[in-house]
């Protein structure tokens, strides 16, 4: 283990997940420490006491919390390894407004989690922080692809399928989001493709119809050792399980 590093994570976090790859990318040793969200351990409370989330680096003793910042702080103190983010200023302006430009767009889970049973709530509200929101593709447009019916059903497919077309037309004909090399944004989005088996299965969505192009991405990005690792801890199973579950208690079968 490198330098005393510590991440504290949860299994399917997403966030945690953004981490875990970003380390394994750069072949940096660290020790994993798993969090119960029913009950956080003293030393995530006292390393976070902010918003008592995961995920939390901590090096030498010192916590870095929010996920994009933990992946630029990791960039900045490991120089000596394949750097995430560009080199050339204007491509890692681009990157980091991108980033940005996701989480501006997020619709806090905090605004709908009392809409929904608690096994959900205990799951994804745990896992998305006030200050550390994702966007609106996933937690607006995906929720309801999840949760609703009918008409609104349909709505949510369309903004769902917006954002994802949005997303591919950004990505266009490179290889990665920020060209040939794997780096800042994909380690960013990559977590997300575990939503995509219940997106299609409870929205009765083809993806890779609409976006094959993001699709292809995301497969590329799977043959990574490191994106692979990450997905082994949490697979897309894992999500359905959840959401299948918390479908059935409200009755929702179909």
């Amino acid at each position: 283990m490198e330098d005393g590093l510590i991440l504290l994570g949860y299994n399917i976090s997403m966030f945690a997940m953004r981490v875990r790859i970003a380390l394994d990318e750069k072949g940096i040793e660290y020790e994993y420490r798993e969090e119960r969200l029913d009950n956080k351990s003293p030393l995530l409370l006292e390393m976070n006491p902010v918003h008592q989330k995961v995920p939390v680096l901590i090096h030498n003793g010192k916590p870095v919390s929010e996920s994009l910042m933990i992946l630029e702080y990791i960039d900045e103190v490991w120089k000596d390894k394949p750097p995430l983010l560009p080199s050339d200023p204007y491509q890692r302006a681009q990157a980091r407004f991108w980033a940005d430009l996701i989480d501006k767009k997020a619709r806090l889970f905090y605004e709908y989690y009392s809409k929904y049973p608690q096994c959900v709530i205990v799951v994804f509200a745990e896992l998305i922080a006030p200050h550390n929101a994702y966007f609106q593709i996933y937690i607006n447009g995906g929720r309801r692809v999840w949760f609703s019916k009918g008409e609104e059903l349909e709505a949510a497919k369309k903004e769902l399928m917006d954002g994802l077309k949005l997303l591919e037309g950004e990505l266009g004909e490179k290889v990665y989001f920020g060209g040939d090399k794997f780096g800042f944004l994909d380690v960013a989005l990559i977590p997300f493709y575990n939503c995509f088996d219940s997106f299609e299965s409870c929205g009765k969505l083809r993806i890779e119809e609409h976006c094959p192009k993001l699709i292809a991405w995301a497969k590329r990005c799977m043959e990574k050792e490191s994106v692979s690792k990450s997905f082994a801890v949490a697979p897309p199973s894992m999500i359905d399980e959840y959401i299948l579950m918390t479908r059935k208690k409200n009755g929702n079968t179909e």
